[in-house]
Order: structure tokens, then C-alpha cells, then sequence
């Protein structure tokens, strides 16, 4: 910084209409996230609209402060910790802006959280598809800046695929809309001059040049969160500027606003879930359960419910699954729920046939369904800190492989962790 960070807060206070917060007590609050590790930022700023952005990214580029963005910080791998002016979005800028149920849309503000957008969506059938198990809490731009997944990422994919146009600024302060672009808007882009015709042109020669190794060597794996998406660049991608930067963790720009595609909400779910002798076996198992297509699929081991019932957690949700070490927990959808519960069904039959049948269970009560989810959105806090053992760390915990993968992947970090 050029100056002491007291007389950029003073300015900060002077020039816009949210929370400046600079106290040793702020600093300490947001000086870590869900992952291990621990920055002290400059100060906290807490906007009440894209004006206060603005203001508070001008004055930071004026007294050469970094910014963070942050939405309800349950990053795993210290994406919200920096010594910088944290941006937090989630206490005012936190609003589900419109709802198109004719295109599917929805425009929202960064600090919304994911539950309220899906909420919204549902009063029309309609959800958005990317859910992680923080749904509850995590912003939907936490959720762009970290490209997540979720259960029904199955049914709509990562949260990129989901972007239909974002509102962005720089730190240079130029603002502008950026989605799919097709080659008379990027002509027209160009033709106008300025910033944007710069970092659009950037962007082309960036593609032009690296096309076909983007094409050859990216990984083409259903849950490629990590690093750049530069993929969306390509031209039969629609240079998608919008979703290339999905993912990049407000290193790049700061999202004003999103419009995000939503997609049709089943209103019958039917929940299969599938016992095994161990997870590495019900990794291996993914694929042919992928191709009975659920909407939802996660998995779960015997360690997992051990530090459950280590930590003295409630365990009668537990007792609803079929006896086994590893479960693999299969969500189904339709109209009906004679159309959910035929599909679980089929989906049996499908896993019959490879084998020995391993014991499985419907659940096509609502009430239960959740009792199960449950059991699975408490896996952090399940097997964080669990007494009498070694303490343990998260950033593990998103490693991406492709699905024919997870089973070979499991049984060699289990070797490793042996040999350790």
C-alpha cells in the first residue's frame, strides 16, 4: 500500500454507504475461512450496492490496496483469506434481483446465498442445479468464484455451465456484461474502442494461440474446478468470456451481478441407496450407476459414520441405511413419484445385472430423503476434529477425477496414507 491503511479507511467511510471495517475484532473475523490458513487482511468493506463497489475499488486502486472478494467464506483452500480490503457482499448485496420462468433465468446479486436463488426458482418449478453441501449458506459468487458442484451437479452440471452472462468490473474500474459472443458482437466490441475492445482482443489472440491445446491437453473430467476455465474461449464454446472466468476466485475481476440458467426442478425424487463392503468398491460401481442417470449422486463410508458416533452426533438417521460399510446414495426424479420410484427401480434392476446384486434401498418419503441428505451435508464437520484421533486438515477434500477413476483413486491414496 501507499499509505497507512487508517487514511484509506477515512476515505473509504467519506465516500460510501456501507460498513467500513478496519477494528482489530473485523480483522481477526475475516482473517481465515473453512480451510487452514490465516491472512490478516487491511480492512473489511461490507457494500450496500455496485456503487459502493465502485467507490471502494477506485480507492483501492488510488492507494494501490489488493482486494478479496468474499461471499459466507467456507472455502476450503484459503480463497478468502488475503492481505488485502476484503470485499463482503453477503450482508446487503444479497438479493434474487428477477426470475425469467419463460428463458429460465435468474439475475442475482453476489452475496445471495444459494438457497434463497433455489427457493425462489422452485415457486416456478425451477432450481438452480449446482448445490454444494453448504447450499444452506454459501453465495451464489463464492459459488462463481470457486466453479462449485454439489449433489445435483449430476443434473445441471458445475456452476460455469450454469452462467449465462455476468456483470463485472475491474480493478482498472471498467464495467461491463460479458456472456456469449458472437462474432458480429465481438466485431462491434472491438469497433468501440477502449478497455474493453483491449481485453477482449487479449482474450481472442489468447485463444487463437493456445486453441488446440486447450482442445488436447485440458482435462475432460465432469468436475474440473481448478485453475482457469479457458475452455469457454473456444469457438465452438461461443466465446463464453463470462464463464472463463467462473472459477477464478476474483483474481481477474469483481462480479457485480449474475444472470444464471436454471433448470427444471422434478417435483418427485425417489432415493436409492446402494450399500457396499467398502468405498473403494462403490467407487468402482460409479459408472454403471451413472448411466441409469440420476439427478443426484454422492457417497459415504464406514469412517465417516465411526466419527460420527466418536463425536457423540445423532445417529438415528444413520440407522435408516442398509446394512454395509460405504454407501452410495443415488437420487432419482420425475413428475410423478410413480415416474421417481420407477427409475430408482430400473436403476436396481441395472446394478443387478453386474454380478452379485449389492443390498439397496428406496426411500421415496420426503421426510426421510432429507434425514439421509443430512447425514451427508454433515461430512466436514463429521470428520473435522475428532476425539482421541490426530487432528486433521481440510484441502483434500475436492480432488476431481473422472468417474471410471474414483475407485482405483481411493484404494491409492488409502495405500498412501498407510505407508505415511
Amino acid at each position: 500500500m501507499n499509505a497507512e491503511p487508517e487514511v484509506l479507511a477515512r476515505q473509504l467511510r467519506r465516500h460510501i454507504k456501507g460498513e467500513v471495517r478496519f477494528d482489530n475484532g473485523s480483522l481477526a473475523l475475516y482473517a481465515t475461512d473453512g480451510s487452514n490458513y490465516r491472512q490478516t487482511p487491511i480492512g473489511v468493506v461490507i457494500p450496500k450496492d455496485n456503487d459502493d463497489v465502485i467507490a471502494t475499488v477506485a480507492l483501492c486502486r488510488e492507494f494501490g490496496a489488493p482486494i478479496t472478494s468474499r461471499g459466507c467464506g467456507t472455502s476450503l483452500a484459503g480463497q478468502c483469506c488475503n492481505i488485502a480490503v476484503i470485499i463482503d457482499f453477503s450482508k446487503y448485496m444479497n438479493k434474487v434481483l428477477e426470475i425469467d420462468p419463460v428463458k429460465k433465468l435468474a439475475r442475482v446479486q453476489p452475496g445471495c446465498v444459494c438457497d434463497r436463488l433455489r427457493d425462489a426458482a422452485e415457486e416456478h418449478h425451477l432450481t438452480f442445479g449446482p448445490d454444494p453441501a453448504t447450499h444452506a449458506w454459501c453465495t451464489l459468487g463464492g459459488m462463481l468464484g470457486n466453479n462449485s458442484c454439489g449433489v445435483h451437479s449430476q443434473m445441471a452440471g458445475r456452476t460455469s455451465d450454469n452462467v449465462e452472462a455476468l456483470e463485472i468490473l475491474t480493478y482498472g474500474g471498467e464495467r461491463m456484461r460479458c456472456g456469449k459472443t458472437s462474432r458480429q458482437e465481438f466485431d462491434d466490441i472491438v469497433q468501440s474502442g477502449g478497455r474493453r475492445a483491449e481485453i477482449y482482443k487479449s482474450l481472442y489472440k489468447l485463444r487463437e494461440k493456445y486453441a488446440a491445446l486447450i482442445r488436447k491437453r485440458f482435462p475432460r473430467i465432469p468436475r474440473r474446478v481448478s485453475g482457469y476455465n479457458l475452455d469457454p474461449l473456444l469457438p465452438e464454446e461461443g466465446f463464453q468470456v463470462g464463464r472463463s472466468l467462473v472459477g477464478s476466485e476474483g483474481t481477474c475481476v469483481v462480479i457485480l451481478e449474475a444472470i444464471l440458467n436454471l433448470v427444471h426442478s422434478p417435483p418427485c425424487r425417489s432415493l436409492l441407496v446402494i450399500s457396499y463392503p467398502d468405498i473403494f468398491s462403490a467407487g468402482d460401481h460409479i459408472p454403471e450407476v451413472i448411466e441409469c442417470s440420476p439427478i443426484g449422486l454422492e457417497g459415504v463410508d464406514k469412517m465417516f459414520v465411526d466419527d460420527l458416533r466418536k463425536k457423540g452426533l445423532e445417529l438415528a438417521d444413520i440407522a435408516l441405511f442398509p446394512p454395509g460399510q460405504a454407501y452410495l446414495l443415488a437420487e432419482f426424479g420425475g413428475d410423478s413419484a410413480k415416474e421417481a420410484k420407477a427409475k430408482a427401480t430400473r436403476c436396481m434392476a441395472h446394478l443387478s445385472r453386474f454380478g452379485k446384486s449389492p443390498p439397496m434401498k428406496i426411500f421415496d418419503d420426503p421426510g426421510k430423503e432429507r434425514r439421509i441428505w443430512h447425514v451427508r451435508e454433515s461430512g466436514l464437520g463429521a470428520t473435522a476434529h475428532v476425539p482421541g484421533m490426530k487432528e486433521n486438515w481440510e484441502g483434500w477434500e475436492d480432488s476431481a477425477v473422472p468417474p471410471d477413476q474414483v475407485g482405483p483413486y481411493l484404494k491409492k491414496v488409502e495405500k498412501k496414507k498407510k505407508s505415511a
